[in-house]
């Protein structure tokens, strides 16, 4: 009788407790779960604004950072060099070294992109001045095109995209191979071993490739213009003679190292600082190239704008 009536008392107990059948656990899941799904929805509409945000707020900081580290190495690599100098222990072969290395990434394209542009300069100017009956002025076109902007601007150009590529690889590499690193350690500044022949044999070369272009680029200009715009190339070099002037061919060659020392100084920056393995030597160069080209532009809008402040156009 007692086991009678105890399960008798199991038995309205478990009739007693609610049934959840799978759907309203489903429903109730579904619910508890729509508060959660939105709160990630608004934190990832947020999280892009507030990155933004971030880079805004630190990306000043970081750009004087890298100006200062950028005019530190300008300082140590102008101070090794003197006191080399004075010392007597510069690096002859390893200046060589450099000089042969870069010359030979440069100096082959620097031909190639000469004559295009002194081509396109004749044949864009050539057609005006066959319709205004000023063919005789060809050479002031070459001389003003070439000599005072194609010239710096395509050695600056080829430099950022061959020299400074060739040294931010190199350095990079070395970097993550922890290279840097141990030369610091034996008391070797690596800025005096390896950023500072760089730096002079860029300075080197620079005037040679600007030279190269100017003659290849002034040449194939006179080309087109004798054969396609029967230029007498008697009156091609006349004009060329009257309009470009010595000093166009300073400030070209001025350009031109201004060109080699940010080309340089960007890439071994870049180079030293690579971080991460080979990704980090890819991001090196492709920072090195881009911000070489920018600060070129750059360079040479400011040159010359002082050039004509300075040493306004005018005939030979």
């Amino acid at each position: 009788m007692k086991f009678e009536g105890n399960a008798a008392a199991a038995a309205d107990r478990s009739t007693s407790v609610p049934q959840i059948s799978p759907t309203d656990h489903f429903e109730r899941t579904e619910l508890s779960t729509e508060p959660q799904s939105s709160g990630d929805e608004s934190r990832q509409r947020i999280a892009p604004a507030h990155r933004v945000a971030e880079y805004l707020s630190q990306a000043p900081a970081k750009s004087l950072a890298t100006l200062g580290r950028s005019a530190q190495l300008t300082g140590a690599v102008v101070r090794y060099a003197v006191i080399d100098t004075v010392r007597m222990r510069m690096p002859v072969q390893e200046l060589v070294d450099q000089m042969w290395s870069l010359l030979k990434v440069t100096a082959l394209p620097a031909l190639l992109m000469a004559i295009p542009i002194g081509a396109e300069v004749s044949v864009q100017v050539g057609g005006i001045m066959n319709q205004v009956g000023a063919n005789s002025l060809a050479g002031a076109a070459s001389g003003l095109g070439v000599v005072g902007q194609g010239a710096p601007m395509a050695a600056g150009l080829l430099m950022s995209g061959a020299a400074a590529s060739a040294i931010a690889s190199d350095l990079g590499a070395r970097a993550i191979r922890e290279e840097i690193d141990a030369m610091r350690v034996m008391g070797v500044d690596p800025v005096e071993r390896l950023v500072m022949p760089r730096f002079l044999a860029m300075i080197a070369i620079a005037p040679i490739l600007c030279i190269i272009i100017i003659f290849a680029g002034v040449f194939a200009g006179l080309l087109i213009s004798a054969n396609v715009n029967n230029v007498v190339p008697g009156s091609f070099w006349q004009s060329f003679g009257a309009f470009a002037t010595p000093t166009d061919l300073a400030f070209s060659v001025l350009k031109a190292l201004l060109f080699a020392a940010i080309v340089v100084l960007i890439a071994s920056l870049r180079g030293l600082e690579a971080k991460g393995g080979p990704k980090g030597v890819a991001n090196a160069v492709n920072a090195s190239v881009v911000l070489s080209v920018f600060c070129i532009f750059i360079t040479n809008l400011l040159v010359s704008q002082l050039q004509m402040m300075f040493f306004p156009a005018r005939l030979a």
